[in-house]
């Protein structure tokens, strides 16, 4: 088996790809999950008009985890918060193409993480208009 012969090429972006690894001072959006398998991911969402501007996201866990937060990031950027709902697990899967079977969880780890950012952000939100219309 030869590693870099067994990945699509989409999957070897997204697992060595680091310009997202970030912690936003103030994000918009935050999520953290641990999964089973041990593995750790954060999101951070920057929202500019309704619009996903910036995902950036911090990981403790293996390349295959990695690849599937940058591929969410890849995804999200530019949609709205309603759209990014609609991004799956197996949207990830796909765009990776090469992800290992018995690492699927990664991509349902990291869309869990991604959602619970989703719903931070729309939480900020409500909590934000309340305190203009009060």
């Amino acid at each position: 088996m030869n590693f870099w012969q067994d990945h699509s090429s989409h999957y070897l972006a997204m697992a060595f790809k680091t310009d997202n690894r970030e912690i936003l001072a103030k994000p918009d959006g935050y999520g953290k999950k641990t999964g089973d398998c041990g593995d750790t991911v954060e999101f951070y969402l920057s929202i500019q008009n309704d619009l996903i501007e910036y995902v950036s996201f911090q990981v403790q866990g293996c390349m295959n985890t990695t690849a599937c937060a940058n591929t969410v990031a890849l995804l999200a950027k530019g949609k709205s918060i309603e759209d990014a709902w609609n991004i799956t697990p197996e949207d990830v899967i796909d765009y990776l193409e090469t992800l290992p079977e018995d690492h699927m969880h990664c991509a349902e780890l990291t869309i869990g993480a991604f959602y619970l950012s989703l719903s931070s952000c729309q939480e900020l939100n409500k909590k934000h208009r309340k305190e203009i219309h009060h």
